[in-house]
């Protein structure tokens, strides 16, 4: 191994371990606090999560306002940006998708990841299942059965 795919190695476990830290710390990783933030009808509204998003929305615009100014990152050789940039139907039932999941687990991939050092069996089956269901898409998209692309055009 080179030494700048050693450094780019330690780099992404350095962010991640960062990352997960965070979510651990601001609560995204109890189903409970994330379901009472997303529960803004009933009046049992959990507020405190607002200041993860503030703090990921205080984050990110720096990162990308830099980002744009650069030619290429400082461990690689391109950025790996979305080439496509509309909203289309594949993105909206996508959406949809994950935010009925994200209702009904009180889970979000990140915080699901960064829970498995809890070790909780339900944030186990929850990984376990998201991990079986992004294999079934790649299989499906790979094979050409890509059922959510109907109607668009490349």
């Amino acid at each position: 191994m080179s030494t700048i795919s050693l450094f780019r190695a330690l780099t992404a476990l350095v962010a991640g371990l960062l990352f997960g830290f965070g979510l651990s710390v601001s609560g995204m990783v109890d189903p409970a606090r994330v379901l009472g933030f997303l529960d803004i009808a009933s009046g049992n509204w959990d507020p405190s999560l607002m200041f993860v998003l503030g703090g990921a929305v205080a984050t990110a615009v720096p990162g990308m306002l830099i980002q744009r100014r650069l030619a290429k990152p400082a461990l690689g050789d391109a950025f790996d940006l979305p080439e496509r940039d509309g909203i289309n139907q594949r993105l909206l039932i996508g959406s949809v998708i994950f935010g009925i999941g994200w209702g009904i687990a009180g889970f979000c991939p990140g915080p699901a990841v960064a829970g498995l050092s809890i070790g909780m069996w339900g944030i186990v089956v929850f990984v376990v299942a998201m991990c079986a269901g992004m294999i079934v898409h790649d299989r499906l998209v790979s094979a050409g059965h890509d059922s959510l692309a109907i109607g668009e055009t490349e």
